[in-house]
């Protein structure tokens, strides 16, 4: 039995919404109850699983999304991103400081984790001869129960790209990272595609899927290889944070507290590219006086002026040849002239020029596995866009009959903000909670069953979007 999750986004900032732990411990009742049906099997009979494994298919620890990085312009000695050499003493130590920091306050989560590891939590009733379930009690703490294995592995995705570095320095990261969370892997580079891991391409043989968080196929947040930045990156910290940084510096003390909680969120906005229009919705929305909501816009292209002259998002820009960085500066700043409603055409044409951040990947990107052409597997699970779904691909016969492939995203675990429907000028959008996991079976599992996907979604308290 196989479980994977992604894009928990676990951040250093109590007031950038992380999931609760909370949701953590209603997920550990989830996975007995998955794995106590993943023991019925294909004939009829009770055997119970031995083993699960879960897999945290990338963006599980956000260490882009943090206001350590400094504010500071590019000729400061104390200048340091991603995009540093990894080789730099101030890049390593600022990275360990992140992921230290997520680590602390997301402890209870993180305990949450650790406790799948120990035999008194994740078990199951024995068979009985018959190969029934015995009638035993249902609480994990019942001294007839038998205990499942749990082995949890981390996937590297686009905002936790760091911990795939090699070199000793990551590797004390690493082993900080693997302790508190409890994961099965030695301290090495994480795995950033199964076949970095011997272990999880055995369990992608075993379970006929095919998984990676799918930001390689989104030319914003990779650029060829994933052991370096990209301009996503910059668009989180030079611009994203820098804004909400300097609103709540300058002008934090005239905005309603509403609009200020709001701003914190404006990285969940999707796609990223939409943040101008999702800025002028939140003003709207929190009431704000049309002359304190200009000094708000103004902050935003200032803001956006630095982050289109930095040298590092000029070098980008060069591996998105659709895209200009006048067109960029068109598409970010509400100086340009624009109505908000052009700006939403905009986007819409740079939507149909090039791939959108986390609008990849897709059922297309899917399909051109080799895992999925050959047929190896029966699933291609991804994460990264924030969007759950599952997308029929082929069907196939077999001798013993039908062969189903699909599509699978694993969505996340954040509030998920998206534009309304109903056009208007300006847009308006709307936010709530979501979470997302999905199982995959092998053999004769949960009756034959190769796969189930569970998503939920909770609405946020009236005044919070």
């Amino acid at each position: 039995m196989l479980v994977v999750v992604s894009d928990i986004h676990f951040t250093d900032d109590a007031g950038n919404k992380t999931i609760p732990a909370q949701a953590l411990r209603i997920f550990r009742e989830r996975l007995r109850d998955m794995a106590y049906d993943a023991s019925w099997r294909a004939d009829g009979t009770y055997r119970p699983i031995e083993e699960l494994d879960l897999v945290l298919l990338g963006d599980i620890l956000d260490v882009i999304r943090s206001a350590r990085w400094p504010a500071v312009s590019e000729t400061d000695p104390a200048f340091v991103r991603p995009w540093t050499s990894p080789d730099d003493p101030r890049f390593q130590a600022k990275v360990r400081e992140i992921i230290e920091a997520i680590l602390e306050r997301n402890e209870p989560s993180f305990e949450v984790l650790r406790s799948l590891n120990s035999p008194e939590v994740m078990t199951l009733p024995p068979a009985t001869r018959e190969g029934g379930v015995a009638r035993v009690s249902r609480e994990p703490d019942s001294p007839e129960r038998v205990p499942v294995r749990v082995r949890i592995h981390y996937v590297a995705g686009n905002h936790d790209w760091f911990l795939h570095l090699p070199g000793t320095a990551l590797d004390q990261v690493r082993r900080l990272v693997i302790e508190r969370m409890g994961l099965a892997q030695l301290a090495d580079p994480f795995p950033y595609q199964p076949e970095d891991s011997p272990l999880l391409s055995q369990l992608c043989e075993q379970h006929r899927v095919y998984f990676r968080h799918g930001d390689c196929y989104d030319v914003w947040n990779y650029q060829g290889d994933r052991r370096a930045s990209s301009i996503g990156d910059a668009i989180v910290i030079d611009l994203l944070n820098r804004f909400c940084a300097e609103v709540e510096s300058k002008l934090g003390p005239d905005l309603p507290e509403e609009c200020l909680r709001g701003f914190q969120q404006i990285d969940h906005v999707r796609p990223l590219l939409l943040a101008p229009l999702w800025v002028d919705s939140l003003l709207r929305r929190t009431g704000v006086e049309p002359g304190l909501a200009d000094k708000v816009k103004k902050l935003w292209d200032d803001v956006a002026d630095r982050f289109l002259d930095m040298d590092f998002v000029r070098e980008c820009a060069r591996y998105l040849p659709a895209l200009t960085l006048d067109k960029l500066a068109l598409a970010l700043k509400f100086s340009k002239g624009l109505s908000l409603g052009m700006l939403a055409q905009l986007f819409s044409w740079i939507t149909d020029a090039l791939p959108c951040a986390n609008e990849r990947p897709t059922a297309e990107d899917a399909m051109s596995e080799r895992a999925f052409k050959t047929r190896r597997a029966r699933a291609i699970v991804y994460g990264h866009t924030h969007h759950h779904e599952i997308v029929p691909l082929n069907v196939y016969p077999t001798p013993k009959g039908f062969v189903e492939q699909i599509y699978v995203n694993t969505g996340t675990w954040r509030v998920y903000n998206e534009r309304v429907q109903m056009r208007r000028d300006p847009p308006d959008f709307s936010a709530w909670w979501v979470m997302t996991y999905v199982g995959i079976y092998k053999d004769d599992e949960r009756g034959g069953r190769p796969f189930e996907a569970w998503s939920g979604a909770l609405a946020l308290p009236a005044g919070e979007q």
